[in-house]
């Protein structure tokens, strides 16, 4: 099906329009599914991106600003996922041996462990982009990088 069948609605101003609309459509579906898969982990798809982030930085701490600048989605607030993390003990929050007002945050061994747990599922869910060939990913790529310039 596509868009016009999806929302039923017929008339859009222009192609342009029909465009972003079907994109804020397309990643609103997109982020249903990947917040289902990752219930069953017991995290937000938020706290996945901060775990991710953290796990690229290990075993080197993140501040709470670096997460911020590298965060998929620039509106959550960083400082409150990572105390949700810190409660179920993915990550740890300790003192900076280089700026005494700030905080260092370090992803734990159970954080890297339930991220590997979750590296073994997480084709079935990056398959539903196998829809399109890897040409028109790359397309959709470059187009969306375009859009955001």
């Amino acid at each position: 099906m596509g868009l016009v069948e999806d929302i039923k609605q017929r008339r859009f101003r222009n192609e342009h329009h029909k465009a972003v609309v079907n994109i804020i459509y397309t990643s609103n579906w997109l982020n249903s599914i990947h917040t289902r898969f990752l219930k069953k982990y017991g995290i937000s798809p938020e706290q996945f991106n901060l775990l991710r982030i953290l796990r690229g930085q290990h075993p080197k701490p993140a501040t709470v600003n670096l997460l911020i600048d590298r965060m998929l989605d620039k509106m959550s607030n960083a400082s409150r996922l990572v105390e949700k993390l810190r409660m179920k003990e993915l990550v740890e929050r300790r003192p900076s041996l280089e700026d005494r007002r700030a905080v260092d945050v370090v992803i734990t061994q159970k954080g890297l462990d339930l991220l590997a747990s979750i590296d073994n599922k997480l084709d079935d869910l990056v398959d539903i982009g196998k829809k399109i060939t890897e040409a028109e990913a790359l397309e959709l790529n470059r187009i969306l990088d375009e859009m955001r310039s």
